[in-house]
């Protein structure tokens, strides 16, 4: 009994040692490529590409996943790339996810890899800019493949890394694919399977939150997001004759303000905030006509299922019933988008110890709730997830420069955290489900201790 006991003993010794060994040599990876994940985010920032226009950066992809031996899928959901890493010995399957496009946003940050590119969006002449650290995303995933398929014998498991497109959406309408786009056209595509993936991991860098910390939140994360348009129908009429007409413009303000009251009187938001955001008004063409009709789109933010349903309805109803009470009609229209990104709970309690020990307790913190939406949760509504923001506001800055706009800045010295956050993750949730040969081991110790005998 005393040997069948010293041998369990020293098979479980031996799984730790491995962990222990992976992980230092993990780090070890991730701190010699440092440099090289930082030249790729540069060339990226300085040559982005918006939603499914990402071929460069998908080419640059898919030849890096090749040279390192990694199997390669190409112009998955219009431009992804996805890599198949088939570890040594059996395990789960683990899916990384990073996205790849970029924005309509002119940049003013004065660096030497600053982008010069730019394009016409919907009639106005922009630049095209990484303002929300896509670019970011893109080389610290490579650098995890990297490092990965440098330890591949022993690896109990597969990796699957996703190189996404079109997470801000797609801005030419003659690219979109079956009505679809990013992660949901992905995963229409069949990315979660062939090998069926059994939880996703992602990370997104924070401009707002400083370098060397780790923001994560169970359940809820992010909003549900869905577009919203209003036609508002009134009757021209000559400016100095209100009168004669009905005034779409008025009406639309009056709509503008009882939409807030949904968020301030319908809502209760002691469990969840809501948004109704009118982000654009066009209507009119001269000073002194009243226009026939005017449009407004806007963006809502939700959290839960009835609260979206809630909001939905409010919104339907005081559009049309304060146009009808202006003797005007109010024609409005919801497109669903994103849903809630959710982290899987007990997914995120099992892997939170793997960011603690590597950015320290101290520095890995439970965060409200993001406003933002992210389309990661397709891939969660599939199987659990877990998504965390990565610092990358410099320690010497008060207040970052907010995502998606002109001025928006990384420090690049945080993404070798996340290329160790991101491979951390995937061995440790390997080894809490890899099959273990611990009680065969065991029972045929116990075997040959009878015969023995």
């Amino acid at each position: 009994m005393k040997k069948i006991l010293t041998t369990i003993l020293a098979i479980s010794c031996g799984l730790v040692y491995g962990q222990t060994s992976l992980k230092t040599r993990i780090n070890a990876g991730a701190d010699a490529i440092e440099k090289k994940v930082i030249t790729w985010r540069r060339d990226f920032h300085e040559h982005p590409e918006l939603g499914n226009m990402e071929v460069r950066t998908a080419k640059i992809v898919a030849d890096h996943l090749r040279s390192l031996g990694i199997e390669v899928q190409e112009k998955v959901a219009v431009t992804g790339v996805v890599g198949i890493l088939k570890g040594g010995k059996p395990g789960p399957v683990v899916a990384l996810r990073a996205d790849m496009d970029c924005l309509p946003v002119t940049e003013r940050v004065d660096v030497p890899f600053k982008s010069t590119v730019s394009t016409v969006y919907n009639g106005q002449k922009t630049g095209l800019m990484h303002a929300c650290g896509h670019d970011s995303h893109v080389a610290i995933l490579m650098g995890v493949a990297e490092v990965l398929s440098s330890m591949k014998n022993d690896i109990a498991g597969t990796v699957k890394f996703i190189f996404q497109p079109a997470e801000e959406g797609v801005y030419d309408p003659s690219l979109l694919k079956n009505g679809k786009s990013g992660a949901e056209l992905m995963v229409m595509e069949g990315v979660m399977e062939n090998p069926k993936v059994d939880a996703v991991f992602g990370l997104h860098i924070s401009s707002v939150t400083e370098v060397g910390t780790i923001g994560y939140r169970p359940g809820a994360t992010m909003a549900a997001v869905d577009q919203l348009g209003i036609k508002v129908n009134g009757k021209q009429t000559h400016g100095a004759n209100p009168w004669g007409g009905i005034d779409p413009i008025v009406t639309a303000s009056q709509i503008v303000m009882g939409l807030q009251t949904i968020v301030s009187r319908n809502v209760n938001i002691t469990e969840n905030p809501a948004i109704v955001t009118v982000g654009a008004i066009h209507g009119g063409i001269r000073q002194n006509i009243i226009s026939e009709s005017l449009d407004m789109i806007g963006t809502i933010r939700t959290f839960g299922t009835e609260q979206r349903e809630l909001v939905h309805k409010r919104i339907r109803e005081v559009a049309t019933n304060i146009a009808e009470s202006a003797g005007a009609k109010a024609d409005v229209t919801i497109e669903t988008g994103y849903p809630v990104t959710y982290n899987d709970p007990a997914l995120t309690e099992k892997m939170i110890g793997s960011l603690e020990n590597l950015a320290g307790k101290a520095n890995v913190q439970v965060q409200p709730v993001q406003t933002g939406a992210e389309d990661f949760s397709f891939f969660q509504q599939k199987v659990p997830g877990f998504f965390f923001f990565l610092g990358g506001k410099p320690k010497n800055v008060k207040v970052g420069f907010p995502h998606h706009t002109p001025d928006f800045y990384i420090d690049e010295s945080g993404f070798t955290l996340g290329v160790k956050s991101l491979a951390a993750l995937t061995v440790d949730y390997m080894d809490m489900n890899a099959p273990k040969s611990t009680d065969n081991e065991a029972s045929a110790v116990g075997k040959k201790s009878k015969k023995s005998k």
